[in-house]
């Protein structure tokens, strides 16, 4: 049943009656919200539903055209990030907002570092960085430059940052997306000692099994709006959760399709490069989806690029088709038929302020143009064409990409290599950050692909997702192939005792 009195008399946060519109868009539809101390209440919605909408407006960024927000009885309107931030309030967003230049330390310390009579206090700066990496768990140089970290560790590093203004509210926007296990269940720990700390904690996440892991209370939006509050996590039916969510039932998210699986199309010999431990070798049919499995830094989003001609190889060879093939560039890879789409889309795989349809065509527009001319029209009609096709949720061809949602901005770059002649799909963490109605809508397409008689390689570090969708998996553990299991032996107990460290 709806909750009426979300902010309650025991409401630390308030918000209520919130609205937002933007052009043509109404965002948030009179939403209203209570978090208290002492608890995690989770967010879920699809991508779109207005949850990061939401988190702006409690951080300062979106101005509400209606609504009030309160702390502790106390009515609050943010006009900027800072005067957010002063109020007691963090937000950790799924997009990092980190200086890849700069060190750990620095990161962590950004808008606050400390000094000794207007001079950079260096040993302080590194001295704090120790303490806050030690409290998140981490071993890392506080010295380090962040660009030379993994996704994973960089996360971690947004999550120290946000922690150490010692906020009442914390807001994390799914936190765990680029996480390993070991991160994870760390993080979990950090956010359990916040909330016996008495902070209001907000936790935006697609993944049910974090709910049912660390949240008191879960909230349910839907096009704009609060569907549904639920007071109690234990014993809520998922089915009834994930209904809530979509506005329609989805019984298996995965929805695995078994197909006729052909000869080799992709083979993998000796490969060797930054990254593995020690030469790779695999191969992969037409007709198969091959999930790769393993722990953040076991080597898997390096292999992918190796393949792929992102990153030079030391030896070793690709086979395509019978024939032996060498890929100096990316470009190489394409023409040959090998595509990637990668794990962190928004910094590799699109252009954000350029357009869908540039974002689309950005490939194939070589077949539309003579003499270095590009043909608007074909240009047109294959955005318009694709956008019908994958059901991508955008106003038009020219609407920028990067307000687009992740699940949108997936369907784009896939059909940018729909648009080309590929035999070969590296999909690497193709659902990181997708919500679970589209991450269904993501999982039919790559069964399609499959049954066109195309080759779909899956990174995952989401084990019910690699064997939810893989006809066969393979597990990497420190650079190393480890295990190549047919889908019917890749339990979960077998895959994790592959991919933990011995």
């Amino acid at each position: 049943m709806t909750q009426t009195a979300v902010a309650t008399a025991d409401s630390y946060l308030a918000l209520e009656g919130i609205t937002v519109r933007f052009p043509g868009v109404l965002a948030l539809d009179s939403v209203s919200l209570g978090v208290r101390t002492g608890e995690v209440h989770g967010l879920m919605g699809e991508n779109g539903a207005g949850k990061s909408t939401l988190l702006k407006v409690l951080s300062g960024v979106n101005q509400p055209a209606g609504g009030h927000l309160s702390l502790g009885g106390v009515d609050q309107h943010f006009t900027s990030t800072k005067a957010a931030i002063d109020a007691g309030i963090a937000i950790i967003y799924q997009e990092l907002h980190l200086v890849p230049e700069l060190t750990v330390a620095e990161n962590l310390m950004l808008g606050a570092m400390p000094n000794r009579f207007g001079v950079l206090d260096e040993k302080g700066l590194v001295r704090r960085a120790i303490s806050e990496l030690d409290r998140l768990g981490e071993k890392i140089d506080p010295n380090m430059q962040v660009k030379h970290l993994s996704i994973g560790q960089r996360q971690m590093i947004e999550i120290g940052k946000a922690l150490m203004r010692n906020a009442r509210v914390i807001a994390f926007d799914e936190p765990t997306s680029s996480l390993s296990s070991r991160e994870t269940e760390q993080l979990f720990k950090i956010i359990r000692t916040l909330r016996a700390e008495g902070r209001a904690i907000i936790y935006v996440t697609h993944r049910m099994d974090e709910v049912y892991a660390l949240c008191d209370r879960v909230t349910v939006f839907r096009d704009g709006r609060r569907i549904e509050t639920f007071e109690e996590v234990d014993g809520l039916d998922r089915d009834r959760l994930i209904s809530c969510m979509v506005g329609r039932s989805i019984r298996d998210v995965y929805g695995y399709r078994a197909r006729d699986i052909g000869d080799v199309q992709l083979g993998v010999k000796g490969l060797m490069g930054p990254g593995l431990a020690e030469p790779a070798s695999f191969d992969a049919k037409k007709g198969e989806i091959v999930g790769f499995f393993g722990l953040v830094g076991a080597g898997r989003s390096e292999l992918m690029k190796l393949i792929y001609g992102a990153v030079k190889p030391a030896a070793g060879e690709i086979v395509l088709k019978g024939r032996a093939q060498r890929f100096n560039t990316p470009r190489d890879a394409v023409r040959a038929g090998v595509a990637l789409c990668p794990e962190d889309r928004k910094q590799e795989g699109i252009v954000a302020i350029a357009s869908v349809s540039d974002n689309l065509n950005i490939s194939c527009r070589r077949h539309h143009s003579a003499l270095h001319i590009l043909d608007a029209r074909k240009e047109a009609a294959t955005t318009s064409d694709f956008i019908a096709k994958l059901a991508i949720k955008t106003r038009n061809g020219n609407t920028p990409i990067g307000t687009l949602s992740g699940g949108n901005q997936q369907k784009v770059i896939l059909s940018r290599w729909l648009a080309e002649e590929i035999d070969v799909f590296l999909m690497d963490e193709p659902t990181r950050g997708i919500d679970v109605g589209a991450r269904s809508e993501i999982y039919g397409l790559l069964y399609g692909l499959a049954e066109a008689g195309r080759t779909v390689i899956v990174v995952s570090s989401d084990l019910a997702e690699v064997i939810g969708v893989a006809d066969r998996v393979i597990v990497m553990r420190e650079g190393r192939i480890v295990g190549n299991l047919p889908k019917a032996q890749a339990t979960p107990d077998q895959l994790i005792k592959l991919a933990l460290p011995s």
